[in-house]
């Protein structure tokens, strides 16, 4: 019998491995949510998804306390979790964004070049893909620390 291993038994065994199980879930969760960003947003492609969840939940993420926005990072899957923390700098946090338009060109600032669709449009997208797959009362308690105008753009 030797003491080689099978190729393919090796790979069926990480499959069973609970961290690698784990990091499965969260890439498949994390499709999911773009996917569901690609219809509501009607973009054409994942990568547009992703262009966009990354710039509002960057400028979401700047406008809150640090500690409401660990808070609120807590509350995302592992994989958009960290996409949410990429780059993220707690001095200067909150910003200062009290106005929809203030917010909307934060957004516009994180978006690519020529990005297909206006921040505003992106932004209501995503709050409305975070309302629908987040704790209504966790994102309640978001909603609740932001200006009044900002509130507003949250279905």
């Amino acid at each position: 019998m030797g003491g080689h291993l099978n190729p393919m038994n090796v790979a069926e065994g990480a499959m069973n491995v609970p961290g690698v199980a784990t990091f499965e879930h969260t890439i498949q969760e994390t499709n999911v949510w773009l996917k569901e960003l690609v219809e509501l947003l009607h973009l054409e492609n994942r990568h547009d998804a992703y262009s966009a969840l990354r710039a509002v939940l960057h400028a979401l993420r700047d406008r809150m306390t640090p500690a409401m926005a660990v808070h609120f990072g807590a509350q995302l899957p592992m994989l958009v979790r960290g996409l949410y923390y990429e780059g993220w700098h707690m001095a200067g946090k909150p910003t200062k964004d009290r106005t929809v338009q203030e917010f909307a060109d934060h957004v516009a600032q994180q978006l690519p070049p020529r990005y297909p669709m206006d921040p505003l449009t992106v932004t209501k997208g995503v709050f409305r893909l975070l309302w629908q797959r987040l704790d209504p009362g966790e994102s309640a308690k978001i909603i609740d620390h932001l200006p009044l105008p900002l509130r507003a753009l949250w279905p």
